[in-house]
Order: C-alpha cells, then structure tokens, then sequence
C-alpha cells in the first residue's frame, strides 16, 4: 500500500512514519516538503505518488499561537484538510485525518467522557479551526475517518513530559508547579501508530476517538512519568487560574473510545502501562535529550 504521509517531522508522524513503514511504502513529508495549506503543492504530491491512504498529521498546535496567528493556524488546520480532501476524493484515496479533543468545550462532569456523538463547542481558535477542518473532511471525503486523540507524547519532538523531565534534571532542588484541575489520557503516539495502522484498508469510515484508557490531571501524569524515570523531583499542584493564557483550555479532555470499542477494534491500553513503558523504553534517550 502507498501512503502519503503528512507532517512527518510532528512526534505522531514521526511515530507514522517508523510504525507503518514495516509494511507499506510510506511517502513522509514535513512542512518543509509539503505544505498542505497550499493547494497546488497539495495536488502535485497526489499526481505524483497515487497514494492509496493520505494520513494527515499535520498540524498548527500551538494553541496559544493561534489566537495572535489566526490565519496561519486556519490555513494549516482548516483550509489545509480541505484541500488533503479534496485531492484524496480527485484521486480515489483513503484519508485519515487527525484531530483533537480541542473541539469539545470540556465543560461535561469529571470524569464523564466525551464521546464522538456529543456536540462540539471549542473554546479557542485551536479548537475552531481544528472543527472546521473536521467539517472539510467530512464534507470532500467520503473515504475519510476522523481520529481525534489528546495529551500526545512521543520520542520524536516536544511534549508535556518531556518539559518535565527538563525541569527536574536541569534544578533537582526547585518545585515544579504543575496544572491539577485539567483531566485527560496522555497518549502515547507510538500506541496510536498501531491504531492507526489498523484502520488503513477501511472498515471503519466517519468519526473516532482513540486515547489512551483512564484518564488523569497533568500534575498526576507528571508525578508518574518522573517516577517511572527514576529522577529526584519535586511537584506541587496549582490551578489552571495560576497560569492564564491566551487560550482557553478544557477541563475535560476525557474523550471514550466508544467506535472502536463497539467493532472490536481497540487496542489503546491504560494511560499509566504505557507512560511506564515509555519511561523504560526511552530512559538513556530521554535523559541525554532533557540534559543537553
């Protein structure tokens, strides 16, 4: 099978690109290679390579950045997958598009989960223009799925855990304050990879949801990731109100895995099984990075 893959150099991506590669010919490009907000580069790759499955991984998340960048952050996030759709319906292709808990307003019970059917309310120009790209796919498309994921962590680029690892390695002996009142499932993208991987021939088209299982605040996270890496720390927990931002963040980005759950097909394990496993696997890596 050919794929094209973009956003190749973003830690799912990059994920991607190593998981699927063992069994298909995978076409990886970076922003650098191709900018999906550029419908003529957009159209040139399609031509080009005949891929039978476009995974977009490509993405502006930086959701601070969206509100003082806004038409950067539609042109990648929103007119971007309207061209990736576009193109894949043109050329007869499978797309699998990636998205976010970010379209849900997060305002639901804790723990209560969102689940694809509930209706989406985004609180930022991130969530906004993450929906609109979702709208895009759904109505260019008809081979698409929409996988919706949250809290991503990966070897390849910068993530949540990795800052904390810089923190405690850089100063032992300061506290980290770290955000206790946001729940969500840290996600491991080389697990999503394999959930990805499954969902290439078809079978399932539309919308899914695919985290991690359980769910935990960003300062429960941290405190198990640092653990599992063996370094001296020291956590204390704050609120969201401590840290303003720019964006306004959901409460809950719990999201259930109710579609794959319902057709057999999920194979995302415990949040905390695999930060452990993380945290084993990529310890001398980690460290070095952190330090340097």
């Amino acid at each position: 099978m050919k794929i094209l893959l973009t956003g190749a150099r973003g830690q799912l991506g990059h994920d991607c690109a190593r998981v699927l590669g063992t069994e298909h010919t995978v076409f990886a490009f970076g922003s650098a290679e191709l900018d999906i907000g550029d419908q003529d580069q957009v159209l040139a790759h399609m031509r080009a390579i005949r891929p039978n499955v476009v995974i977009n991984c490509a993405a502006f998340t930086g959701v601070d950045a969206c509100e003082s960048s806004r038409e950067h952050c539609w042109r990648v996030n929103a007119e971007g997958p309207a061209f990736l759709a576009e193109a894949c319906a043109e050329y007869a292709a499978r797309l699998l598009h990636i998205s976010t808990d970010y379209v849900f307003a997060g305002d639901k019970p804790v723990p209560q989960p969102y689940t694809e059917t509930d209706p989406a309310a985004p609180l930022s120009e991130y969530g906004r223009s993450k929906l609109a790209g979702e709208e895009a796919v759904r109505g260019a498309c008809p081979d698409h799925l929409i996988i919706r994921t949250a809290w991503l962590y990966g070897i390849g680029g910068r993530n949540f855990l990795k800052t904390m690892l810089r923190l405690a390695v850089s100063a032992p002996e300061r506290t980290i304050r770290v955000v206790n009142d946001q729940f969500g499932s840290l996600t491991w993208t080389h697990r999503l990879a394999l959930q990805i991987k499954d969902q290439l021939a078809g079978g399932l088209t539309g919308t899914i949801h695919a985290t991690a299982e359980g769910y935990a605040s960003w300062f429960e996270g941290a405190q198990l990731f640092l653990t599992a890496m063996g370094v001296p720390f020291s956590l204390e927990p704050c609120t969201t109100a401590d840290y303003p931002t720019p964006a306004r963040r959901p409460v809950n980005s719990i999201l259930e895995n109710s579609v794959l759950k319902a057709n057999g097909l999920n194979r995302m394990l415990p949040w905390q099984e695999d930060v452990e496993t993380f945290a084993r696997q990529y310890r001398a890596e980690l460290l070095a990075e952190a330090r340097a």
